[in-house]
């Protein structure tokens, strides 16, 4: 499991997406997200601007990443 480590209050489903090196642009998480490949807390989730905070994970092709602060 990989963790991501807060640096404001939240970020967003897509940002994480970026951040972690899943996708390589917004475009690819916006396509990606919208075709229901990314859960949160186990349910799918198709918002690109769904906010993530401490404690949340995300699953996303066969990757888990929890937000921690």
């Amino acid at each position: 499991m990989e963790k991501l480590v807060l640096r404001n209050e939240y970020i967003t489903l897509g940002q994480l997406l970026k951040a972690v090196n899943l996708v390589e642009d917004g475009v690819e998480a916006k396509e990606a997200i919208r075709a229901g490949e990314a859960s949160v807390n186990g349910e799918v989730d198709t918002r690109r601007g769904r906010k993530l905070y401490d404690g949340d994970k995300v699953n996303f092709r066969d990757t888990e990443i929890l937000v921690v602060r």
